[in-house]
């Protein structure tokens, strides 16, 4: 690990994702970068070893080399957590990297931004870290001469999957979040149940994945298409592999936010259990798993049996999804959404429910429904957040909103006083399609290009100094309907949501400010960091041919997207 000067290596900083917030290529010693060879051992400080077990997992299997434990040798990687580091704007996630002669030196304000610091020494090493094992025989890997102070824009850097609609089995939730680990994305926010599908195992409720983990056949495409796949889909994740998923996670500084969609998108459960959903108007008991894409009407029953079933749900859920240290563990999303009425006014029950309660419309018993759940959570330490719908009728002081509907769910929000995680269908939905013309595969919704998400901006101007402070962050959605697969969702997903990893980590300049041009080229190293990984993403030239969906229609939306 002898010292080379860094001149070698100019273009290595340039080509970070996401960008860091301060670098330089000299440093006061002399600026000499570093070789790391089979003679390089990590030191470890207290609190740091967690971190030194991954990058012997990942580093050391990339550069075959075994990384011990520190012994005395010059060479090393030296791990430590400096608390006062937690004073850059990023807090605990701040970290601080350098290199000289034979040292490289990681410092985080916490194990988390210790743990980033490790992403960032991941990509100056070259696209050949990411790999599994080495692809060549060499007798050292080049470190340049950095000095290099980073810390995230936000708290919350998500990525919602919809696991509900096509089931992504386990060990591609376990990619998922090493992908999302390598961008310092910090919140999976998992989609677990729907009308198409009820994805985790509930041992109160055994039928809730019997039945409704599976469904019969599948559109395919967009719900106007008349193709359907004749064959059963489905899938779930057992308790120990809930467990599983959250505790990898944990060792990658990933909080994993489960949702559970009530009391709309909710047929899967009602076909397991017919007795939630509304019987005096619905004959529920002829009710399958949901085949088609949409909003469906058969919503929840507003009973004591429905809240009692439901709370029986969510006491599994809090202990497979505990509130640890992690800054956003304790929050469950209860969905809200796209609650359809019509059974609910049809219904004497509902209507009587209505009456009992005092409300005046139907509007008021789903505000009703979700405000249950509100108490019932936060009686348990919890927090709720759902999607912007459950606004209407009032909130509790804790509660959060996923904004979807555009920026006013969000800004309204942020105005009461509430955390709002912002993720708009037009910006940041990343089912949208990337670009115009046939070639792209099953297009759906506005033209969503690399660079529209490069320059999204999460926090609306609308919003005083003050109520911006209530913007957690921001995520990018993916919603399944139309991704069979996991190399469909990588082709969606990416590279998009390296821009949107930029976006939420980076200290971005206005919109209209932004060097695009300068990330296109930082992505030409980064799209071999994704082959290196096995990514499917979406070249810049277009799709490749078997990334095509010819004849599956869509639903594409011509023009802009509205802005707010």
């Amino acid at each position: 690990m002898s010292g080379i000067p860094y001149e070698q290596f100019r273009g290595l900083h340039v080509e970070l994702v996401p960008a860091p917030s301060r670098f330089s290529a000299s440093l006061p010693g002399g600026g000499q970068g570093c070789f790391i060879d089979a003679e390089t051992e990590i030191e470890t400080t207290p609190g740091t070893e967690r971190v030194a077990r991954w990058l012997r997992t990942t580093v050391g299997a990339a550069t075959g080399y075994p990384l011990p434990p520190h012994t005395g040798n010059r060479n090393r990687i030296l791990l430590r957590i400096v608390p006062a580091l937690a004073a850059e704007p990023g807090g605990p996630e701040a970290y601080r990297l350098s290199a000289d002669g034979h040292v490289i030196v990681i410092d985080g304000a916490s194990e988390t931004g210790l743990f980033w610091g490790t992403q960032t020494f991941r990509q100056l090493l070259g696209p050949e870290a990411f790999r599994r094992a080495p692809v060549a025989v060499r007798e050292e890997w080049k470190f340049p001469a950095v000095t290099l102070h980073d810390s995230p824009r936000f708290r919350w850097r998500g990525l919602m999957l919809d696991v509900a609609r096509h089931f992504m089995p386990k060990d591609g939730v376990l990619r998922y979040l090493d992908l999302m680990a390598a961008h310092k994305l910090n919140v999976l926010h998992l989609h677990l149940t729907d009308d198409q599908g009820w994805r985790v195992e509930i041992r109160k409720y055994p039928r809730l994945t019997e039945v409704g983990s599976w469904r019969s056949r599948t559109k395919f495409g967009h719900r106007a298409s008349p193709l359907w796949e004749h064959k059963p889909h489905g899938g779930h994740y057992t308790q120990d592999d809930i467990r599983e998923i959250v505790a990898y996670a944990a060792e990658r500084h990933i909080s994993v936010v489960p949702e559970i969609d009530v009391p709309g998108h909710s047929q899967a459960a009602i076909a397991a259990y017919p007795e939630l959903g509304n019987t005096d108007v619905v004959d529920t008991n002829a009710l399958t798993v949901g085949e088609d894409w949409g909003i469906f009407p058969n919503v929840l029953a507003p009973t004591e049996r429905t809240l009692r079933f439901y709370e029986g749900v969510f006491e599994e859920l809090l202990e497979l999804f505990p509130a640890d240290a992690a800054e956003f563990s304790a929050f469950v999303h209860v969905g809200g959404d796209e609650c359809p009425k019509d059974q609910w006014r049809r219904s004497p029950a509902a209507q009587a429910r209505v009456k009992e309660l005092g409300l005046t419309d139907e509007d008021g018993l789903q505000a009703w429904f979700i405000g249950h759940f509100d108490k019932w959570l936060t009686a348990r330490g919890r927090r709720l957040i759902g999607w912007d719908e459950i606004l209407e009728g009032g909130l509790a002081a804790g509660a959060a909103v996923s904004s979807w509907r555009g920026y006013a769910g969000g800004i309204a929000a942020a105005r009461a006083g509430h955390d709002v995680v912002m993720c708009p269908e037009q910006q940041v939905y990343l089912d949208h399609r990337q670009a115009p013309g046939e070639d792209e595969p099953v297009p759906i919704g506005y033209v969503r290009t690399l660079e529209d998400v490069y320059r999204f901006e999460p926090v609306p101007p609308e919003l005083t100094e003050e109520q911006a402070r209530h913007v957690l962050g921001t995520q990018a959605n993916v919603w399944t309907e139309v991704m069979e697969d996991s190399a469909r969702v990588d082709y969606q997903a990416f590279p998009r949501l390296a821009a949107f990893a930029e976006v939420a980590w980076s200290a971005l300049p206005a919109p209209a400010e932004r060097d695009f041009a300068d990330f296109e080229r930082r992505m030409t190293a980064h799209y071999r960091r994704l082959d290196a990984l096995g990514v499917a993403y979406r070249p810049p030239t277009g799709p490749r041919p078997w990334q095509r969906r010819p004849g599956v229609p869509g639903r594409p939306i011509d023009g802009p997207p509205p802005v707010r």
